[in-house]
């Protein structure tokens, strides 16, 4: 019988598997980014900069719906990997059928939740003044798609959990061409504005769901469920809840962060700080692709080895993702330092006949964001310490250190910065509290994750 292809997750030489991993992880990430930051630019330049400040607004909401898909995925992926390296696919396939069922009925709940209440959640999250109506728009069509893309992200960490990258890739980037084309079909072609932007996304979510839902139903994939394995299990339940509330809590934190950035930049300098903080988002997602990449590609590696037992390549694994992603990271760094206002402009329009306040606002985003990148991106070459940390403790099925180190860098140290330097030292408290927060928390990671190696990893090897 031909040798399943999971299993080359325990045999394959670490650089070389994980460059396998990786890198059609990070063409993913990279797509899906450019997506996110060419939708930005097409926002910015085709209806204005309070557009991209309105879609920054709505971001948190949306992306905390899809994030219990995206936890349900990695806490179940989690399980699935260690159950395949274990050689009990019983386990993985009812655990996948768990996560279907758990998707479905967590994200279509909060979804009725969100629409019912949008005219409270959007204020909240900084939708005041200008930003309202335009947010408003994008927010309730945006969630019309959102259990498409929690299924979505569900299932693309279950195809890198059987050790697929290259078609958890090709989901990730056929949304994100399907977006940018409708982008430009409906935002410039057919002058819709906002309504454009926001069906262009939601469309985008569905394509990638075909997608997803494609694979699993073709010879492609190791995983074939039939309607036994849809019914809840409490201890797999159990399992998937403890590891995915470690995504979810990051997540969850993630849009508070949002919250609060967007109400304290408002009062700062109004729409038009906002918007230089969306750019800066925009920023943070893209130029670290291939830092995310490498930690994707980590988290099958080591997960799929502890569960065989072979602790020596768990260690050369974190090892050697740490230093490919230290790496990338510091590239990315040098870029960001030389060029913030060439990035910084092409978000913003210069066509003529702009209105004097779109004007204003352009000015001032493009006098304000080369200083705050520099500032936000400063500690960026030494985070692949505290990715890779954190998603070891999450790959193994550590699920309350893998929660404490996640929740170290936004919750532990960043918010409270956030809170106490603007106070005292205004627009720069805010950027500085960036790379403080990224040093204390890689400091923290790096503790316990030697502590990890030296107590769990030294033996065991097979």
């Amino acid at each position: 019988m031909a040798r399943i292809i999971s299993d080359e997750l325990g045999v394959e030489p670490i650089g070389k598997l994980l460059i396998k991993q990786a890198v059609p992880a990070s063409i993913g990430i990279l797509v899906m980014s450019l997506n996110i930051l060419v939708d930005s630019i097409f926002v910015g330049n085709w209806i204005g900069s309070i557009a991209i400040a309105a879609i920054n607004v709505v971001l948190p909401v949306s992306f905390f719906i899809a994030a219990l898909g995206m936890a349900i995925g990695i806490g179940g992926s989690s399980i699935i990997s260690r159950a395949l390296g274990a050689n009990n696919r019983d386990k993985a396939l009812k655990t996948f059928g768990n996560q279907i069922t758990l998707t479905l009925l967590v994200t279509v709940s909060m979804v009725a939740l969100g629409l019912y209440f949008v005219d409270s959640l959007i204020p909240a999250f900084g939708g005041k003044g200008g930003i309202f109506d335009p947010a408003k728009i994008y927010y309730t069509i945006i969630l019309y798609g959102i259990p498409f893309l929690a299924l979505c992200m569900m299932g693309n960490t279950v195809i890198r959990a059987e050790g697929k990258p290259k078609f958890a890739m090709i989901a990730m980037i056929i949304p994100s061409i399907g977006n940018l084309l409708m982008d430009y079909i409906f935002i410039y072609v057919f002058d819709w504005g906002m309504h454009g932007a926001a069906w262009a996304t939601t469309g985008g979510y569905l394509l990638c769901f075909i997608y997803i839902l494609y694979f699993f139903l073709s010879p492609n994939s190791e995983l074939k469920i039939d309607f036994s394995h849809f019914g809840l299990d409490k201890p797999i339940l159990r399992e998937i809840g403890s590891l995915g509330f470690v995504t979810l809590a990051r997540q969850a934190v993630t849009s508070i962060t949002y919250l609060l950035m967007n109400n304290i930049l408002f009062n700062l300098g109004g729409e038009a700080m906002v918007a230089v903080y969306a750019i800066i988002g925009r920023m943070l997602m893209f130029a670290l692709f291939p830092v995310f990449g490498v930690t994707q590609g980590f988290l099958p590696i080591a997960g799929y080895n502890y569960g065989a037992l072979k602790y020596e390549r768990v260690k050369k694994s974190i090892y050697t993702a740490i230093k490919y992603a230290a790496l990338v990271a510091t590239l990315v760094f040098i870029v960001l330092m030389v060029f913030p206002a060439e990035i910084a402009s092409l978000f913003l329009s210069d066509k003529p006949g702009l209105a004097p306040e779109e004007l204003a606002a352009n000015a001032f985003v493009l006098e304000h964001s080369p200083f705050a990148m520099r500032l936000v991106f400063a500690a960026t070459p030494i985070i692949a310490l505290q990715l890779i940390g954190a998603a070891y403790f999450q790959a193994v099925g550590k699920a309350v250190p893998a929660l404490l180190l996640t929740l170290t860098r936004q919750g532990f140290f960043f918010i409270p910065l956030i809170l106490l330097l603007p106070p005292l030292f205004g627009e720069i408290g805010v950027w500085i509290s960036f790379p403080i927060a990224d040093v204390l928390a890689t400091i923290v990671t790096g503790y316990f994750l030697k502590k990890e190696i030296d107590r769990n990893l030294r033996s065991g090897a097979v």
